[in-house]
């Protein structure tokens, strides 16, 4: 973990404030903040499972980070990103490995034809848009993906935010117990459906302040100058405890579509 005791709250918040949030690279917060792992390890189902397909879309893939470590592709490999910032960085990591980026919007539809892939992927999509999941699938092709549970920094959140909604969904969350329906109704054939809470600790305020800065969704209206009551609060906090913890849950869906 860093070595911040002897540095001030005001130096913490200032260069967690000033630092570049663009991209999808956490490598800033070695060191300062940590995230548990699901135990089904989704990086290495996701390359297994993309060796024995022919073609395959890669949903929200950030700065393809993910799916480059998943690599080798099949011979049709796609991907796609809306957010402008990681489109560069996706496209550089992915291209020479033989993937095909594609810059999106946030609105349904994907911009590719019915029963176009195989195999349709995904670690942490944004939006759950299942008729749309299904319909790019071939018949006899599957869905795969590692979604955000119902329990999303649940701690994090409510200490800026205040108590909110236990069914609130925000960001493509989905709900354990009921999400098997939903991807029923889609048309599909739910396989595997499994669930586990996870938990992510920081050890300074800066890496607060920089991990509210880059996710904007956590706590819509973050500002350091609108929340600095609250923080030098969670600062004191994290010097005397050595560090904030909050939780997550983790939801991993594997699919398939009927064949004909």
């Amino acid at each position: 973990m860093s070595d911040s005791s002897d540095r001030t709250f005001d130096e913490l918040i200032t260069e967690a404030d000033a630092v570049d949030v663009s991209g999808w690279d956490f490598s800033w917060l070695d060191g300062r903040a940590t995230e548990q792992r699901p135990s089904w390890g989704y990086q290495r189902l996701l390359k297994e499972r993309l060796t024995q397909v022919q073609s395959a879309l890669d949903m929200w893939t950030g700065g393809g980070e993910v799916l480059a470590g998943a690599a080798p592709f099949p011979p049709t490999m796609a991907a796609t990103e809306p957010w402008p910032p990681n489109i560069e960085p996706a496209t550089q990591l992915l291209h020479p490995l033989g993937a095909v980026l594609v810059a999106t919007g946030n609105e349904p539809p994907l911009p590719f034809s019915d029963n176009a892939f195989e195999f349709v992927t995904s670690r942490h999509p944004s939006f759950v848009w299942w008729d749309e999941f299904a319909r790019v699938l071939k018949p006899g092709g599957t869905y795969f993906a590692q979604h955000v549970g119902i329990i999303y920094l649940r701690t994090l959140r409510e200490y800026f935010l205040g108590p909110q909604p236990k069914d609130r969904r925000i960001r493509g969350q989905v709900n354990f117990e009921t999400v098997g329906e939903e991807i029923a109704a889609a048309g599909l054939e739910p396989v595997d459906i499994r669930h586990e809470e996870i938990q992510e600790e920081f050890f300074d305020i800066g890496a607060v302040v920089y991990f509210l800065r880059k996710l904007s969704w956590v706590v819509p209206d973050f500002t350091v100058a609108k929340y600095r009551d609250k923080l030098h609060d969670m600062h004191e906090q994290i010097r005397a405890q050595g560090s904030f913890v909050t939780h997550s849950s983790r939801v991993l869906i594997e699919a398939h579509k009927p064949k004909l």
